[in-house]
């Protein structure tokens, strides 16, 4: 029997800055951030100095001042991107896209045509660092997710193979906050109680869980722990949701300024909705205020969609129903995920005449913008606004 796992888990390391320190030599072993008013990415260099993503930009340079500013590039990162994952595929067909930088390849079918997975692991690095000029970390394990920690722990352009007899060995001394799922407010409930590790939640038992964190939340903490992750490699398979977001720094912004945002948010997140034929059901609010805490509000609309004016009506809602927080504690982020998708094919029979002529104008307006640009009509609200960079994406 194989000893190692058939997942590998590949992550860029600092991707967007990696590409800036590839393309440009001054920046090689420096510390980079790239974005001026908030970061949207740090080299290792940089983050040594505590400068982390969505940190606003002047705290960002008190924390590093040595380092170098370099506004984003998206178009280089995009390509950068697409390179990388030609070498996924030339490494297997099986290859699932999580974001523009990581992905789980599956290898298990490779054994007598190219190497164990570590073998093919190193292989992967090796190329990507000769093709695309950057480095890369790998994680190889028997599951998606340990195949995600062991990436995560190998950090930065490491390798790390995670053997079966060692799983337990290897993840239960590790901390809470590496288990999918335990952000700040979790590990808080879980660290309050004297729960460290990975290895004390395993030994709670899944009943305690569920009564700690609730029937969804204890179910899946307790399978990860234990490792059991039965998920296979899932090739071409469509997005659940989308979403986008924007970072907004410590400054405060008045209502006007964040329905400007929102308003961007939506339509950049509906025009994505219709160029993949697709709608929603759901429409999600994610905020994150000064003092790190986060909130999100949800709605789940009558009947599928994916007109903007739709959409931004019941965010503006949720973001309405959200302003007392937002006066009291400040702003950090705002952010919009789309969920509950569909294929519109199926829908839009169903519409009354009102909304499929408001579809039929959300179309030709992007039509127009995908011929001239997105600047080539706008909002009035939006002119001579800072929409935010416009993040490269994997296909929807």
């Amino acid at each position: 029997m194989p000893s190692e796992g058939p997942i590998l888990h590949a992550d860029l390391d600092a991707f967007y800055a990696a590409v800036e320190q590839r393309d440009d030599p001054r920046l090689r072993s420096r510390p980079v951030i790239v974005g001026g008013g908030v970061v949207l990415a740090a080299s290792y260099e940089a983050k040594a100095c505590g400068v982390r993503t969505a940190m606003g930009g002047g705290l960002a340079r008190r924390l590093c001042p040595q380092a170098i500013v370099v506004p984003p590039r998206m178009s280089a990162y995009s390509a950068a991107s697409k390179a990388v994952f030609e070498v996924f595929r030339q490494t297997t067909p099986l290859v699932e896209g999580i974001s523009i930088d990581e992905a789980f390849l599956d290898v298990g079918g490779l054994a007598r045509i190219a190497g164990s997975p570590s073998r093919i692991a190193a292989r992967l690095r090796q190329q990507v660092a000769e093709q695309v000029g950057l480095p890369i970390t790998v994680g190889v394990a028997r599951t998606k997710f340990l195949a995600k920690v062991a990436s995560g722990v190998a950090k930065p352009d490491g390798l790390l193979v995670v053997p079966h007899d060692g799983e337990l060995d290897f993840l239960h001394p590790l901390p809470v906050e590496r288990l999918w799922g335990v952000g700040r407010v979790t590990a808080g409930k879980l660290r309050a109680r004297g729960i460290t590790t990975v290895g004390q939640v395993a030994g709670l038992g899944e009943p305690v869980l569920v009564s700690m964190l609730g029937r969804a939340s204890g179910r899946h903490l307790h399978a990860l722990a234990h490792n059991h992750d039965p998920r296979p490699i899932r090739v071409g398979r469509r997005r659940r949701s989308m979403g986008a977001q924007r970072a907004l720094g410590r400054r405060r912004r008045s209502p006007a300024e964040l329905d400007a945002i929102l308003t961007a948010l939506v339509d950049r997140l509906t025009r994505r909705l219709r160029a993949a034929g697709r709608v929603c059901r759901t429409v999600t609010l994610r905020l994150r205020f000064a003092d790190f805490a986060r909130a999100t509000r949800s709605h789940t609309l009558a009947d599928p969609t994916a007109h903007t004016e739709t959409v931004l009506d019941t965010a503006r809602g949720l973001l309405a129903a959200a302003a007392p927080m937002i006066a009291s504690e400040g702003l950090t982020l705002i952010g919009v995920a789309l969920s509950n998708l569909d294929d519109d094919g199926a829908v839009q029979l169903t519409l009354p005449f009102d909304g499929r002529e408001a579809g039929a104008l959300d179309s030709a307006l992007d039509d127009v913008k995908h011929r001239f640009g997105s600047a080539a009509i706008t909002r009035a609200t939006l002119l001579r606004r800072d929409e935010g960079p416009s993040v490269p994406l994997l296909p929807d």
